[in-house]
């Protein structure tokens, strides 16, 4: 092999199931370039235990199977690594390549979202050896996963339920879900009524995170979602941007529509935040699941457009599920966030995602894989059968030709998104550019807790009944962000009045129910 290999050669012979983890020996072998790699040699990169299951949801159904693995120690304790030059973690994917041909489009995805200046999980070709027996090219990962040097928000443990602390870090997505691991949204996407749309838990883990750290990530996004749907959703201080960070959504957008996913909006599509003394804003990503992209596919009808026309976001146009929510169609109604998404398109293009750069980027991965991809074809003789997303159109009875059709198409549906990504491209950015004050108070109405936080330090808050009664006055210094328990206050209509450290002030009317 000329390119890393695993080996992997589970206890007893056993079959790798679909969970739990079963233990297994690893070797990963990479000789270096130019070299050859056997199934013989000692384990250069690794040489140890694993726990490895099947993993995924339609991928697992397929003839070469997807796998997930945990790096251990001798005593089955997670054990963190170094995998071909990725930071040591332990948590670690082996993407199969059965429904992309071209071996490159979640490389590809990561590749882009990363040259935006986000995070995407790193990747690296190799071979796979599974108990002695050749399956072909696969994509080592990095899983989803809090880390310094994954998604690098706070580790929340299950004791901090108040302050700074439960306000962060989270990860959230909308995938499959079922009750006990996901909340509704109390916004149905506006171009699908009947739907709900569920969120998934993913850190902390459902059967860790507290009932305190449910109900404040809850609020918070119930919170932006209604500012997102309210009358002031430009506004840089009441409306959307004061609880997400808006660029991080407008280079998601970008990517899930260059690769027009089918899945970016509706399925594997992480948001996380971290705490407000780190920022505290929902982000949108890290990418996952990109196999079905980069593609025409029999599905909703803008998937199945050979012209390289139709927007993902709009896939709630059909009878989709999971039910995603419609945030891009509402952030596009603001004309400065569609402006500043034209103008970071635009200069994307002039530089790494430019039709040359992406092709440059497609051709070293094709050159790397030159000799393994004819080993994987052996084994996997799926050349010129349609295979994995149902494609419309010829099917390529050859590598070259494939990776022929993937240039194709990333130049067709380029040249459509040059003509038609919304957007003026020399109008006004109020939103990057105004520096107001940043102020969320929810949920509203409330119950019990109110959270207050803020991009500047506060030094007085304040609340009335409307009568002029005072019911609170906290006096501190540099406070971001706060809880405050208002159970024992009678039902009503309540005034909140905030000083920042700058001597600026703001009120807010809050509802107590």
């Amino acid at each position: 092999m000329d390119i890393p290999l695993v080996v992997i050669e589970v206890n007893g012979g056993f079959s790798i199931p679909d969970e739990p983890k079963i233990k297994a020996h690893i070797k990963i072998i990479d000789n270096g370039s130019g070299q050859l790699n056997f199934a013989s040699d000692s384990g250069n990169i690794y040489d140890g235990n694993a726990g490895i299951e099947v993993r995924g949801a339609y991928s697992a159904m397929l003839p070469q199977k997807p796998y997930g693995f945990e790096t251990r120690n001798a005593i089955s304790e997670n054990l963190n690594v170094s995998l071909l030059g990725m930071p040591e973690e332990n948590d670690w994917i082996l993407l199969a390549n059965y429904n992309d041909k071209s071996f490159l489009r979640n490389a590809l995805a990561g590749h882009i979202f990363r040259g935006m200046g986000h995070y995407a999980p790193r990747t690296r070709h190799c071979e796979v050896i599974v108990n002695s027996s050749y399956d072909g090219i696969y994509v080592l990962t990095e899983k989803i996963k809090r880390d310094k040097n994954r998604v690098d928000i706070a580790r929340l443990e299950e004791n901090e339920n108040y302050g700074d602390y439960v306000t962060g870090g989270y990860i959230f997505k909308t995938d499959y879900y079922s009750d006990e691991n996901s909340w509704i949204s109390n916004y149905p996407p506006f171009d699908r009524p009947d739907g709900r749309v569920h969120f998934v838990y993913y850190y902390p883990k459902p059967d860790l995170i507290t009932a305190y750290q449910k109900r404040y990530l809850q609020d918070y996004v119930d919170s932006f979602e209604k500012a997102l749907y309210g009358p002031d959703f430009k506004s840089p201080v009441r409306g959307y941007a004061a609880y997400i960070d808006v660029n991080s959504f407008r280079d998601y957008f970008i990517l899930s529509e260059v690769s027009r996913n089918v899945d970016a909006y509706k399925k594997s599509r992480y948001l996380f935040k971290d705490r407000d003394s780190k920022g505290g804003l929902i982000h949108s990503g890290p990418p996952w699941d990109y196999d079905w992209a980069w593609k025409d596919i029999w599905d909703c009808h803008m998937f199945t457009n050979t012209d390289g026309s139709g927007w993902a976001y709009k896939v709630n146009e059909c009878d989709v599920w999971p039910t995603p929510p419609v945030y891009m169609s509402r952030l596009l109604q603001d004309e400065h966030f569609a402006n500043n998404l034209k103008q970071r398109y635009v200069s994307l293009r002039e530089s790494f995602l430019s039709t040359e750069s992406l092709f440059a980027y497609i051709d070293s991965v094709t050159t790397y894989l030159g000799n393994a991809q004819k080993r994987h074809y052996t084994r996997w003789d799926i050349l010129g059968e349609n295979v994995g997303a149902p494609e419309v159109g010829y099917i390529p009875t050859t590598f070259n030709t494939e990776i022929g059709k993937f240039k194709n198409w990333i130049e067709t549906r380029l040249s459509w998104l040059d003509s038609n990504m919304p957007g003026d491209a020399n109008g006004p950015l109020s939103l990057s550019e105004q520096k107001e004050i940043t102020l969320r108070l929810f949920p509203n109405p409330a119950n019990e807790l109110v959270y207050i936080e803020s991009n500047e330090p506060v030094n007085r808050i304040e609340i009335l009944q409307v009568s002029g009664v005072r019911m609170l006055l906290i006096q501190d210094k540099n406070i971001h962000s706060t809880g405050i328990n208002v159970s024992e206050f009678p039902p009503g209509l309540y005034l909140v009045q905030i000083v920042f450290q700058s001597g600026e002030r703001i009120s807010r009317k809050l509802i107590i129910n």
